[in-house]
């Protein structure tokens, strides 16, 4: 044997040994806490509306309070989930909504990202400072998953979008990673996104996203069952809540996994005592320091239910029931929960399959008080 022959390849993998190890690794994450909690003074409120149509089919909304007070929302409709024609829509809100506008479809998508773009959905929406994210899926082959996460930034409130960038987040032809809930802030100026995995198993898994939208790291959150569609609040540094929608089988309840360490660990937690008919939740730490769920009843996706913890989710009580219909093919499902600098807190969520409907009511109405 030459040792010529293997000085170069030595060499090279020593130098690249060396920049590894002299690569100054990512400090320790941390959340932003939430701000001191403090009562809502606004009076017993609540109203709900219709968004303007966008197509005969529509779900999954997301919302976001943009810089100048708006109300954002985007959801994915077209003539019916997975057809060619869906598109991610987008409208404000300022007083009335405006007329909804298609910000992704499969055809820029495909053209954007330079691939293969055969159904596209869930989108998800994050305002910071001047700048609105938008992370959603695409998929080119296979059902939801085999979805890829593409995001996309706005600096002018949604009429404009850069190109979306799709996101490296499985070495596996990089398929079946899929947003739901928004992502929430780090201390070093990234966010933590929780994200899920479909494809064989099911789980919720979290990205921690650099400042410059980069991949730092992903965890997966650990179950004891298949769960889908993570959503997190943060209670200080060091610590979050998340809750999970019960991917089955059988009659589920609300799963839970929670962090310690600024989102590097996601141990699972005793499930709530919630009914969750395998389908999404939202969860919220309002301004007053309650947290709030919004979600399905026991039957089917046929009640939308309000419930409130006071003690950071060991104890949860039924608030108030938003939809109900006897018939259980009806469809009030996948919420979204905001709160506003107002106060305000801002519900939207599937309507029948036909549209997207948004509520907004204030702590006082949520307590039981009366418009």
């Amino acid at each position: 044997m030459k040792p010529a022959r293997w000085l170069a390849p030595s060499c090279f993998l020593l130098a690249l040994a060396a920049a590894a190890w002299r690569a100054p690794l990512p400090a320790a994450p941390e959340f932003v806490p939430p701000p001191a909690a403090r009562p809502d003074r606004n009076p017993a409120t609540f109203a709900a509306a219709l968004l303007p149509t966008a197509a005969p089919s529509a779900h999954a909304a997301a919302l976001a309070e943009l810089a100048d007070g708006r109300i954002a929302a985007a959801w994915f409709a077209g003539t019916r989930e997975g057809a060619a024609d869906v598109a991610v829509w987008f409208a404000t809100r300022d007083g009335t909504w405006s007329a909804p506008q298609a910000i992704a479809t499969r055809e820029s998508t495909a053209a954007e990202t330079r691939a293969y773009v055969r159904k596209v959905g869930n989108p998800v929406l994050y305002a910071e400072g001047g700048r609105l994210h938008l992370w959603f899926v695409s998929v080119a082959l296979g059902g939801w998953a085999g979805s890829s996460l593409n995001h996309a930034v706005s600096g002018d409130g949604g009429t404009s979008w850069s190109p979306p960038t799709k996101l490296p987040t499985s070495p596996f032809l990089n398929i079946s990673t899929l947003g739901r809930a928004p992502p929430v802030a780090l201390a070093d100026g990234g966010l933590g996104l929780p994200v899920y995995h479909e494809f064989v198993a099911k789980h919720g898994e979290w990205l921690r996203l650099a400042a410059d939208g980069r991949i730092l790291d992903k965890v997966r959150m650990a179950a004891d069952r298949r769960t889908l569609q993570p959503a997190v609040a943060v209670f200080d540094r060091h610590h979050a809540l998340a809750i999970l929608r019960d991917g089955g089988p059988g009659p589920g309840r609300i799963r839970v996994a929670t962090s310690a360490d600024g989102g590097q660990h996601w141990p699972a937690a005793a499930a709530l005592p919630l009914p969750n008919p395998n389908s999404s939740v939202a969860l919220l730490r309002l301004q007053s320091g309650r947290l709030l769920i919004a979600g399905n009843g026991a039957g089917n996706r046929n009640q939308l239910l309000l419930w409130v913890s006071d003690d950071a989710g060991q104890t949860w009580r039924l608030a108030r029931t938003v939809e109900s219909d006897p018939d259980e093919l009806v469809e009030f499902s996948y919420p979204a929960l905001l709160q506003a600098r107002d106060g305000r807190i801002h519900l939207a969520y599937t309507w029948r399959r036909q549209g997207i409907k948004h509520a907004e009511f204030s702590e006082a109405w949520l307590a039981g008080g009366t418009p």
